[in-house]
């Protein structure tokens, strides 16, 4: 069935249409943090549809609303009054940390950074935008203009005038080693640097990911952003936090990214684990920055009475279940087993991250030069093993664990086993490979 399903799937997809794995699978149900595939083989999904089921698979908290508002409406366009989308957005102003924001509903990140975008050029009246190197803001004409990693850059062309702040990795490149107070003190002095030499004067934004998803989970210093936002204020920048991957409390140590760098966003983005795998997406925003728009709009199926529904639910449970602490502390005892079991490993070169997101980059044996063949092949073992894992990095080599939010101890300890065990047998092949 599977390989049936995959020639009709190469037949009418792109080419560039990414699939994980040789023998890729479908999955085909769920439950908690765990898949069916078509395959008859059970997993333990350690990325949860990337990063989006975020309180786990079958809630019946969330399938129970999705099937209530199923019954009775399912679409009708923001031309018409919606209860659930207004409900939603009450919800998230209170908690997005933004004195009276506003909210806009999309349905992907990618949809949500364009929104971001539009808002802050239209209002400073500029293109020129700052993002960071290494960066992943979505997939469309606009939001790959703003993302600093080549492998997703189609094109050059792009509807802004970009300039690249510092970021990305911590173990090559220029901001390889370095301690946090020295990385803050030359993102500072790279940005001021910037602004008089790169920059007509009059800057929109910066966009910028508190740990970077698709760039393989790197991070810079608690702080960083804040002491960046210091220097943005006195220029009129505005801010925008991509919060598509680090919001609703997976880093654990706070419900956005950007807490942890003493942030004031004047725009957040959000995605993916709000739905728990619904088309939900959207724009947080100051009030005065939101109406700023000099145009009607609409949305078709941003915040439709489905997708709110099942987010409220959503929300809902994962705050009655206090996910973001589960996120901490699992995430905590999911790192430091990984960290314990490859600590003698001469093909891990870093294990880093934040709560239930967790980056293992994989180089070639006792070096910090990225190897995306172990990469893949440590995922294909993992996957042997019935742990599923994600992909990412500049070159593809870091592996991206991000389960739901709701996993246990015990699945977090069975998973750290599987991975431990997958990256083993890899390294006995590779470095006696090596060295025979």
């Amino acid at each position: 069935m599977s390989k049936d399903l995959l020639a009709r799937h190469k037949a009418v997809m792109p080419s560039w249409l990414s699939l994980l794995y040789e023998e890729p699978i479908e999955l085909v149900s769920g439950s908690g943090r765990r898949v069916l595939g078509s395959d008859g083989v059970t997993y333990l999904d350690f990325f949860g549809g990337i990063l989006t089921t975020l309180s786990g698979y079958g809630v019946p908290e969330v399938v129970e609303a999705i099937q209530a508002q199923a019954s009775k409406m399912i679409h009708s366009s923001t031309l018409y009054l919606i209860s659930p989308m207004v409900e939603l957005a009450e919800k998230i102003s209170k908690l997005s940390g933004i004195d009276g924001a506003k909210v806009f509903f999309t349905t992907s990140g990618t949809e949500a950074n364009d929104a971001a975008l539009l808002l802050a050029t239209g209002l400073r009246r500029s293109n020129q935008i700052f993002a960071i190197r290494n960066s992943y803001h979505g997939r469309s004409f606009s939001s790959l203009a703003v993302t600093g990693n080549r492998s997703y850059s189609p094109t050059s062309f792009s509807p802004f005038n970009v300039t690249y702040l510092q970021g990305g990795s911590r173990i090559r490149g220029p901001l390889a080693n370095l301690s946090d107070a020295e990385y803050l003190r030359r993102g500072l002095e790279d940005l001021e640097d910037i602004l008089q030499t790169c920059t007509a004067g009059n800057v929109a934004a910066l966009i910028a990911e508190p740990v970077q998803g698709v760039g393989g989970f790197s991070l810079p210093p608690d702080g960083y952003f804040g002491a960046i936002q210091e220097v943005l204020a006195k220029h009129g920048i505005l801010y925008i936090s991509d919060e598509v991957q680090t919001g609703w409390g997976r880093t654990g140590d706070h419900f956005w990214g950007y807490q942890a760098h003493g942030v004031s966003p004047d725009i957040i983005t959000f995605a993916k684990g709000v739905g728990n795998g619904l088309a939900l997406a959207g724009v947080i925003a100051k009030p005065e920055i939101m109406d700023s728009l000099g145009a009607s709009s609409i949305s078709t199926f941003g915040g439709s009475p489905l997708a709110s529904a099942g987010g409220l639910a959503n929300i809902d449970y994962l705050l009655s279940k206090d996910l973001q602490s589960n996120a901490l502390s699992v995430g905590k005892l999911l790192r430091d087993r990984l960290v314990a079991g490859t600590q003698h490993s001469k093909i891990v070169a870093e294990i880093r991250g934040k709560g239930l997101m967790l980056g293992v980059e994989l180089c070639e044996p006792s070096s910090t030069v990225p190897s995306p063949s172990i990469a893949s092949e440590v995922s294909e073992q993992a996957k042997a093993r019935k742990l599923l894992v994600g992909r990412g990095g500049i070159a593809g080599n870091v592996l991206r664990l991000a389960p739901p939010m709701s996993l246990t101890e015990d699945e977090a300890l069975e998973g750290a086993e599987l991975l431990c065990a997958a990256i083993a047998n890899v390294e006995s092949t590779r470095v006696s490979g090596s060295e025979g």
